[in-house]
């Protein structure tokens, strides 16, 4: 597997990008890996990185991104925080990964099981963390139904809210990131957003073109 290279990058679309970390998925699914020397991608690295995409994620152990996507040094920006949402230092990092270091594709990838999800169904308060719980509350409130049972012991109410995070730190990329939306607007970039099962190691990529648009 080669190593991104400025010339590379420039010649990958969004939906080339995209259809990579699918490919990478089914990769990790199927238990096999590409061929590649990380030694070497370290090496070639070294003066330069020409990532293809930006993941943001959750510091959930189990979603590393360069695993789950099989990709290896220079591939990637990854972006982490308990319950994959933005905020201005992230799209800071998400305009960089766009703007300055040419990435053609932004991924939101939210998971199942997630605990900063579930703790905000059930308004946890500790410490610093009661500042992170409460940026996650809007998905908790935008789920209508079920109309009680609304707490991390009902985990399809959890999995619902973990999907409407999701579409909610999409539409904030677009509605906070005036760079970003006029880079996806002139098709230079795609944002979509996806989910981890922990289960199965598979991520499904919501349908969602209008975000993708070239």
């Amino acid at each position: 597997m080669r190593t991104q290279t400025k010339e590379t990058q420039a010649t990958i679309t969004p939906q080339m990008a995209l259809k990579i970390l699918k490919d990478g998925n089914r990769r990790f699914q199927e238990n096999l890996k590409a061929n590649r020397n990380l030694l070497q991608q370290a090496n070639e690295t070294s003066e330069g990185q020409f990532p293809f995409a930006v993941i943001l994620s959750c510091i959930d152990s189990r979603v590393s991104a360069e695993l789950i996507f099989d990709q290896g040094l220079g591939d990637i920006f990854s972006v982490r925080i308990a319950g994959n949402f933005v905020n201005e230092d992230i799209l800071g990092s998400m305009e960089f990964g766009c703007k300055v270091a040419g990435s053609k594709l932004i991924v939101v990838l939210g998971h199942s099981k997630c605990g900063a999800i579930k703790g905000a169904c059930d308004d946890v308060q500790l410490g610093n963390l009661t500042a992170l719980i409460r940026k996650l509350k809007p998905a908790v409130e935008a789920v209508a139904y079920p109309a009680d049972n609304r707490n991390s012991s009902n985990s399809e109410f959890v999995e619902q809210v973990a999907h409407k995070n999701v579409e909610l730190t999409l539409e904030n990329i677009r509605t906070h990131s005036p760079v970003l939306k006029e880079m996806l607007d002139n098709g230079e970039i795609g944002i979509v957003g996806g989910m981890y099962d922990v289960e199965t190691g598979s991520v499904e990529f919501y349908d969602l073109t209008q975000i993708c648009p070239k």
